[in-house]
């Protein structure tokens, strides 16, 4: 929210142009930012071949020193191997610097994030470099934490995959919870206010999803294979995450006892509130497992449903309707996304409209 605006507001102070060109920007820049995707390869690792076409154009674009700076999510080690590649198509020899500096923008809050940011994390192999990126960054105040280029790739992956053991930490926990009648809400508070710990990421669900915490953790176990290191602990992690989303199937089964034929409403089904995006999100896997069953299910999102369509396509048993229309003669509704108009929905009416009165919070 918000993008549009500013995007407008610095093209007309001429702030910000656009290009199509590689040859034509490179020439008129001081510093080059990657910010290119790294998809996941079958085996977890990160496909870096967008960030070395980039790095190979960059190079052979150069007409004098240039500051090239990786901001997509990579493993510890590129930036030497970006470096090994502008050298290699640099055939004038023109000095530059390779710099790491990881984002830790959240989808929906990117404009507040980049403005006022926890930290700023700078990966720099020379004073020049430094200078740049420290003149880059001088208005936004947060601390900065300037290292080598290693350190801060890894940073990133670490603060992700840390983050992504909270969620799975509190979901196991919440399971327990309900095995022997504890209120996991108040776990979780009584948790957060301890000051070590921290209230953020403690909220139980069905896990996490999106481009981000799911391709980034794989990476890391993969990252650390590669330097000879079992990680067990992100393994149970990403292991817990991929079973935790249909802990609501189970719910549901006890709920209805026989899924087959029945009416469920799905609330939500973009991977996270204030975004329509759909990758990795845990509402795909549970329709999916509830069409299995043959249930008649009608979903609802404020802005995800577009996208949904095209992954399902014309599915007989999937429908697409308004909150209310979703929930008319449904025998339970799920929330799967935590969207704030769902907390304000008027649930005396969501009763009266509803066959069965049951509700599935994911």
């Amino acid at each position: 929210p918000g993008l549009g605006a500013l995007l407008l507001k610095n093209m007309k102070n001429g702030r910000l142009k656009f290009s199509d060109s590689v040859k034509k920007a490179v020439p008129v820049s001081d510093a080059i930012f990657i910010a290119v995707n790294t998809p996941p390869r079958p085996d977890g690792s990160c496909d870096l071949q967008y960030v070395e076409a980039v790095s190979r154009e960059v190079a052979l674009s150069m007409n004098g020193y240039k500051v090239i700076v990786e901001k997509s999510t990579v493993p510890a080690s590129t930036g030497r191997k970006i470096k090994q590649t502008v050298k290699i198509y640099n055939r004038k020899n023109i000095p530059f610097d390779v710099v790491s500096n990881p984002e830790f923008l959240r989808e929906g809050k990117a404009i507040g994030d980049f403005l006022k940011p926890d930290r700023i994390v700078i990966g720099v192999e020379s004073k020049k470099a430094e200078e740049l990126m420290r003149r880059i960054y001088a208005p936004v105040k947060a601390p900065l934490i300037v290292t080598n280029t290693e350190t801060s790739e890894l940073i990133k992956h670490a603060s992700n995959s840390f983050l992504a053991t909270k969620i799975s930490f509190i979901n196991a926990v919440a399971n327990i919870a309900e095995r022997v009648g504890a209120d996991i809400k108040d776990v979780s508070l009584a948790m957060g206010l301890d000051k070590r710990i921290g209230g953020r990421f403690l909220d139980a669900g069905i896990g996490f999803g999106g481009s981000c915490f799911p391709k980034d953790v794989l990476a890391f176990i993969h990252m650390a294979h590669e330097a000879g290191i079992d990680f067990r602990l992100l393994k149970e992690v990403y292991g817990i995450n991929d079973t935790q989303r249909m802990t609501v199937i189970d719910k549901l089964k006890d709920i209805v006892w026989n899924i087959e034929g029945k009416r469920i409403a799905v609330w939500g089904l973009a991977f996270k509130p204030d975004t329509d995006d759909l990758r990795n999100a845990p509402a795909i896997d549970i329709v999916r497992e509830l069409l299995k069953f043959n249930a008649q299910v009608c979903v609802y999102d404020p802005v995800a449903m577009e996208g949904f369509k095209k992954i399902f396509g014309k599915e007989k048993n999937l429908k697409y309707a308004p909150a209310m229309t979703a929930v008319k003669g449904a025998d339970a509704l799920m929330l799967l996304t935590e969207w704030e108009e769902f907390s304000k929905a008027d649930m005396k009416k969501v009763k009266s409209l509803m066959r069965v009165p049951a509700l599935i919070d994911g």
